[in-house]
Formats: C-alpha cells, structure tokens, sequence
C-alpha cells in the first residue's frame, strides 16, 4: 500500500476540483481518506447529508473541509506522519479542550483554538 502524505492527499483533491472543473475541496474523497461515513461528515459540517453530493460548493461544508485541512497540515507538520495526523484528528481526545477530539473541535468552530494551540506545542517542542 502506498504511503499517503499530507501532500499527496492536497494533490489528489486538486485533481479531483480540476477534473469537476469546479475549485472545491471534494467531500467523498476527503470522507474515504479519514475512513469517515459520509453521514459523519455531513453532521460534522452541520449539513445535510445529500449537500454532500448536490451541493459541494457550500460555504458550510467547504468551510469545515478547509478548517480540518488546516488542523491537518499542521499535525503533520509537528509528528511529520500524515497517516498518525489523520488518527489524531479523528481519535484523540485532547485534555485542554475538555477531551474533545480535534474533529469535534473544528466541527464546533473552534479551528483557530486548536491550531494556536497546536502551534504552542511545536513552540515548545523547538524551544
């Protein structure tokens, strides 16, 4: 099985936006690649289930797929493992935010939270 790296993934969703010629982050693809249900993630933007495939290009649902790529990339930026980033972010709960998980986190608005939060942790860690 082929490694997956946070890059990798980036470039099969521009791929995948160039191909539907529409730039939007799809969401079935980014579901398979957290091995996520697509009912998951429509509850986890807040949408409704079908938006999922007749309305990708809501601002809802692009909104919450471009806060978790966010919280993605920098997880992979401090463990450097973009397949331990995806686990993280969909199982470990986290003390500071009352052990919700980053997924839950980001589904709450609170991407911005996480990643200064993140960031802390690679301050320290470098410091």
């Amino acid at each position: 099985m082929e490694r997956k790296t946070y890059e990798r993934f980036v470039e099969d969703l521009k791929r995948s936006a160039t191909a539907a010629g529409k730039p939007i982050i799809d969401p079935k693809l980014f579901a398979r690649a957290l091995s996520m249900d697509l009912q998951a993630l429509a509850a986890d933007a807040h949408v409704h289930r079908v938006t999922l495939s007749r309305a990708q290009g809501t601002e809802k649902l692009q909104g919450f797929l471009r806060d978790a790529l966010q919280v993605l990339r920098v997880a992979t930026d401090i463990n450097g493992d973009f397949r331990h980033a995806l686990f993280w972010f969909r199982n470990e709960p986290i003390s500071t935010f009352d052990y919700l998980t980053p997924e839950q986190l980001v589904s709450e608005g609170r991407t911005q939270d996480l990643v200064r939060y993140l960031q802390s942790l690679k301050a320290g860690a470098a410091g």
